[in-house]
């Protein structure tokens, strides 16, 4: 082969060489974007978790993605397709459910939309410390129908029963959160602890505090109610009601007759919380007009309506309103077999005494709050 051929020749591999690099070079970015795409679509659906990744890139990512002003989360399986486990009878936690979340750090529970990895662990900016058998768990529910609601679904106790843990170990039990939303748990037992509103003060004076009452009367009997069906040996309501039955004079000892006395509740958490930092919910209002009650909540945490009455129904047969599945979605159930429990038959003569001993406290209640719930 001559010299000229040989260059020839030379001179075609060459720029065929450097076509096919050129060309090779544009498949490897085509593929690479194409990885990285999907990358992000499973990290926003939530199956990247488990990849380590340092938290201040989630925070930046998320900066752009959801600016305070741009758009918010949408209601997760959680929240607009949730429905009323229990409206009134069911505010004490499963123990086992309870074992569970305290030996996992409560994570794998709280009402997460999308991934773990966006947002971030936050104090709650307000907490439903009660009342038991008032209706706190159905305020809970209705609440996480709000996008900007994030809520531990689990109680935490934090406040009455694992302060000990530290305020570290609490907040890591909460949810994450984006800009404009509020973290929230409820633990019904903290409006009767001594300790709880210091302790409460201590992490944050600015922590808004709501308190869902019920005709104290009818919150002994149906708290009576859930512990006769866990303990069926239990004496009767009227033997534990009084101290002696011939005198008539109440058992202020029994924790039953004990949460129904607001007032003096009441006074514990005002030595440290002005009265503008509590709402007070209507537990009968949450079962008549649970749109209703639930503008004044969202009005209270600063929340735009979005709960409103397009998401609740009432259950004839069950006697009480449950929230609608969403569209697209099967028909609108109530879950809870335990709710609406039928009361044990109390005479009237039991009731009629204990209604007499709770009226002064009552008054009392009315006049603290300036509301008059009409106990009577």
């Amino acid at each position: 082969m001559s010299c000229e051929a040989k260059t020839l020749m030379g001179c075609w591999t060459t720029s065929f060489d450097f076509g096919h690099l050129k060309a090779h070079s544009k498949v490897s970015v085509f593929f690479t974007m194409i990885l990285i795409f999907t990358y992000l679509f499973y990290c926003l659906t939530g199956y990247c978790d488990s990849m380590p990744s340092p938290l201040y890139v989630h925070q930046s990512f998320r900066s752009k993605l959801f600016p305070k002003e741009g758009k918010k989360l949408q209601p997760d399986a959680h929240g607009n397709g949730s429905v009323v486990r229990e409206l009134l009878d069911q505010d004490a936690p499963d123990v086992e459910d309870e074992k569970r979340q305290r030996a996992s750090g409560y994570d794998t529970y709280s009402n997460l939309s999308v991934s773990n990895n966006f947002g971030t662990k936050e104090f709650p900016q307000a907490i439903i410390i009660g009342v038991k058998k008032g209706g706190t768990r159905a305020l809970l529910e209705f609440l996480r129908v709000h996008p900007d609601v994030r809520a531990v679904g689990a109680e935490p106790h934090f406040f009455d029963r694992f302060y000990e843990k530290g305020i570290q170990w609490y907040r890591n039990l909460m949810p994450r959160t984006l800009d404009g939303q509020i973290t929230m748990e409820k633990t019904p037992s903290y409006f009767i602890t001594r300790e709880a509103p210091s302790r409460v003060f201590s992490m944050s004076r600015s922590t808004k505090l709501i308190v869902v009452v019920r005709d104290p009367v009818t919150r002994a009997v149906s708290d009576y109610t859930q512990t006769l069906t866990k303990n069926p040996g239990l004496p009767s309501f009227q033997n534990l009601v009084f101290k002696n039955s011939t005198t008539g004079l109440i058992d202020t000892s029994w924790s039953a007759v004990r949460i129904g006395i607001y007032s003096k509740h009441l006074e514990n958490w005002l030595r440290y919380f002005p009265l503008a930092q509590l709402l007070f919910v209507s537990g009968e209002k949450l079962v008549t007009d649970p749109a209703g009650e639930m503008g004044r909540v969202q009005d209270f945490l600063g929340l735009k309506r979005v709960v409103t009455n397009k998401h609740f129904y009432f259950n004839q047969t069950k006697g009480f309103p449950c929230l609608k599945k969403p569209e697209g979605s099967s028909r609108p159930r109530c879950l809870g077999k335990t709710k609406g429990r039928p009361h044990p038959h109390i005479p009237p003569e039991v009731l009629h005494r204990l209604r007499n001993f709770y009226r002064p406290f009552n008054m009392k209640f009315y006049q603290m709050t300036g509301q008059d719930f009409g106990w009577e």
